[in-house]
């Protein structure tokens, strides 16, 4: 935000010096990022006008020009190419010292005497402009002080604003924040209704609903198009960074300046109305003010005529029905659009304006009527003209309201570290714009419906404590004291599961929380990931609802620079749409790929699988004395028959295996990837230990083989072993598998140990042989097994 001092202080009154504002300003919040003078030290400039101007003779781009001065005749050779006799423009006389050091004195210019210097704008230090003289009006008085009439000195505040302090895009805005800062009021600003001498009108119809929910315009009809921007109103916007166009289009930049309400000008004459707001229509095109040409959807929000596309609501107007330097008939737009449907649209074709960068961030949707009437008084002191009545289109259901939000003093003092007086909280808040009542506990504040940013009783502690100033809330020297908190014994702890994969070999990885959607379509884990409303980048669209294919993406990235054995493991939150809210889950996640050990002479070299990564999950589970159950699963990324969901105390908490063929082909992946992904609180959720009684007496061991269909896992036999003996069976060890010649075809064989202990005895031959038949009982009865002769 750029503006020159002086317009500031037109809107409030303070006694503060330059330095001093600008200091108060950056201590306030609003960063002062420059601040340059403007037309120091211009004694000795004035308002000169050319009398006649001739070819100088030994010269061809200089001409030989008879100057008044207003005390007398000069004459001054000079080689700008507008010097034209009845050109009014700035002398700097015989004497004056121009910034940038230039001293003027008598001279001569190949032979031809010159008594001074007729300037350009960055001569005098008010602009960058060196294409010419600075030419003034007219009417400009020959002889007066050029400083006196330009208003100079002045200065340039540039704000560095942050994105929530939309309020302060404009003077007004900021006027309020100083107000407050030096004890002051805002002065008022008197704009009368203008009064209506027309009947000109165009009907508006508003289809967008929260999108636009107010839109004001208003015909001007009798305009002069041979009217010029004063000088006072040209000085500003060139002051505030921005190059005067026309009448109209200055006009609408200065209201956007003055009061933040940004406005668009169409000539009348090209509209044949009804005007309309709605969404744009896929194949609807427009050639914007710029002339290009863009093709429009269903995120944009257009402005019509008569069903045509003539405007970028928020962004810029288009050109077939913009103002020229003849038009006589305005129609002005003042209207309110929803953050939401202005966010990204102009990036998306390639544009950032003043008017998108503020509706972006919110404008006062109050503030339309107003600046209509601002901007119309300016347009008929400037150009004339006869106003029609303002035609204003209001869905009060969707305009936003403040509410009021509840200042507790006791959590001021406590977040401030110490207590300001009420009467100053209540001058600050006022000064603010804000409705103040008080209450038993504190204050209840209506913020202004330019305050977008006040919503929660943190946003009023920290009005009051950059208006009261930062400096005197009390600095506290740390104690070195540090509280004590005991790890809860109920959770294994994230740094413990991150040392366990560690020791196995795995890299710990960071990967974004935003997904192509894609990539996820592609893995189909579309289902119920959230899209973002202002992604990024396009490939950064939606929430990641599983930590496996960032992890993939990470770990062909490596494989693509010659890594062959790639072991990654991440811990992060995966996010999925639940009643119709984002839900966040904590994971952890690993992937491999390439040999199972790193090179080496006393292993027979192997490519990582599926037990190799149950392994890890099995020892995740085992910091939380859980053991882990593995079922077959026909997850779509998940190669059938090597793949497995994981459940844990009957609860399915998570996915192991290897990646489906199709999915490692189309990811372009070479060789077997084998990953698991779990659920981070049932990993780490553990009972407290307890102290156990151990056993006095020997362990027996019974081996037995069974025979059992193919399609049986081991996790039902040994869950039906678990349920028949109980507290009897210590351990159950699995250590032959065979299939083969002697079987059924669709059989296996498993040899297991059975480790039977009691805590009250040793148990006999006989006990252990009873234990041993129970157990055949119950695997035939729940597994189809029998014992292998």
């Amino acid at each position: 935000m750029k503006f020159p001092e002086s317009w500031l202080r037109e809107h409030v009154t303070v006694a503060a010096s330059r330095d001093q504002l600008s200091a108060r300003l950056t201590a306030i919040g609003l960063e002062v990022e420059d601040a340059q003078v403007l037309g120091e030290g211009l004694d000795g400039v004035v308002v000169a006008e050319i009398l006649s101007c001739e070819k100088h003779p030994e010269a061809d781009r200089l001409q030989v020009c008879q100057v008044a001065t207003g005390a007398g005749t000069v004459q001054i050779v000079c080689g700008a190419p507008n010097a034209r006799p009845g050109l009014k423009a700035p002398l700097a006389t015989v004497g004056a010292n121009l910034p940038g050091g230039i001293a003027i004195k008598a001279a001569k210019l190949r032979g031809v005497e010159s008594q001074g210097m007729l300037c350009s704008a960055k001569e005098l230090g008010v602009d960058a402009d060196a294409s010419g003289l600075l030419e003034l009006p007219a009417d400009a008085p020959v002889g007066q002080g050029i400083a006196a009439y330009l208003g100079l000195p002045d200065a340039c505040f540039e704000l560095k604003l942050t994105p929530n302090r939309a309020d302060c895009f404009s003077v007004r805005g900021v006027a309020f924040d100083v107000a407050a800062a030096l004890g002051a009021q805002v002065n008022a600003l008197q704009i009368p209704e203008a009064s209506v001498a027309s009947e000109a009108a165009l009907p508006v119809d508003l289809q967008a609903g929260a999108d636009c929910p107010r839109y004001c315009g208003r015909v001007i009809e009798g305009l002069d198009p041979a009217a010029r921007t004063p000088l006072w109103l040209a000085e500003r916007l060139r002051r505030a960074g921005l190059r005067p166009i026309s009448p109209l289009v200055d006009i609408t930049n200065y209201v956007m300046l003055e009061l933040g309400q940004p406005m668009h000008a169409f000539d009348a004459d090209r509209l044949a109305g009804p005007i309309g707001v709605r969404r744009a229509r896929a194949g609807e095109t427009l050639k914007l003010l710029d002339e290009r040409e863009v093709a429009l959807d269903e995120g944009f929000l257009a402005i019509t005529d008569a069903d045509r596309v003539v405007a970028l609501a928020g962004v810029m107007g288009g050109w077939d029905t913009r103002v020229t330097e003849g038009t006589t008939r305005v129609f002005l737009e003042s209207a309110h659009f929803a953050p939401s449907v202005i966010i990204g649209r102009a990036r998306r074709i390639g544009l950032h304006t003043d008017a998108s960068h503020r509706f972006e961030r919110g404008v006062d949707p109050q503030l339309p009527r107003y600046a209509l009437e601002r901007a119309t008084a300016l347009v008929q002191q400037v150009m004339g003209g006869r106003a029609g009545a303002i035609t204003e289109t209001t869905l009060p259901a969707h305009l936003p309201q403040p509410a009021p939000v509840a200042l507790r003093r006791a959590r001021l003092a406590r977040v401030l570290g110490l207590s300001v007086p009420d009467a100053e909280v209540e001058r600050i808040l006022r000064a603010l714009g804000m409705q103040v009542s008080a209450t038993a506990e504190g204050w209840s504040v209506l913020p202004p419906t330019r305050r977008f940013d006040i919503a929660i009783e943190e946003d009023l502690i920290e009005e009051v404590a950059r208006i009261h100033g930062y400096d005197a809330i009390p600095t506290t020297t740390p104690t070195g004291e540090v509280r004590l908190v005991a790890p809860s014994e109920a959770r294994v702890a994230d740094a413990v599961l991150r040392r366990q994969l560690v020791a196995h070999d795995f890299v710990e990885a960071i990967n974004y929380a935003f997904l192509d959607a894609g990539s996820l379509a592609a893995w189909q884990l579309q289902d119920g990931a959230v899209a973002l409303a202002n992604p990024l980048t396009a490939e950064l669209g939606v929430m990641r609802t599983s930590l496996l294919p960032g992890l993939v993406s990470a770990l062909a990235r490596n494989r693509a620079r010659q890594q062959s054995r790639v072991r990654l493991f991440e811990l992060g939150r995966v996010f999925h749409l639940a009643a119709g809210a984002p839900n966040e889950t904590p994971r952890i996640a690993a992937v491999a790929c390439g040999p199972a050990v790193a090179e080496q002479w006393s292993a027979e070299a192997r490519e990582v699988d599926f037990f190799d990564l149950k392994a890890q999950v099995e020892g995740l589970l085992a910091l939380a004395g859980a053991r882990a159950e593995f079922r077959p699963d026909d997850r779509p990324f998940g190669h059938p028959g090597r793949s497995a969901s994981v459940w844990r105390d009957g609860a399915m908490i998570g996915w192991v295996g290897h990646l489906h063929p199709g999915l490692a082909k189309a990811l372009d992946l070479d060789g077997e990837v084998v990953g698991f992904e779990l659920d981070l609180a049932a990993v780490a959720g553990r009972a407290v230990p307890r102290a156990g009684e151990l056993s006095r007496f020997p362990s027996v061991r019974r081996d037995i083989a069974l025979v059992v269909p193919e399609s049986t896992p081991w996790a039902a036999l040994e869950a039906s072993l678990r349920t028949a003996l109980g507290g009897l069976l210590r351990e159950v060890r699995l250590f032959d598998r065979y299939v083969g010649p002697g079987l059924d075809s669709g059989s296996k064989s498993l040899a297991m140990g059975l480790i039977l202990q009691d805590v009250s005895r040793t148990l006999t031959d006989r006990d252990a042989d009873q234990a041993v038949a129970t157990a055949l009982e119950a695997l035939a009865r729940d597994c189809g097994a029998r014992l292998r002769s």
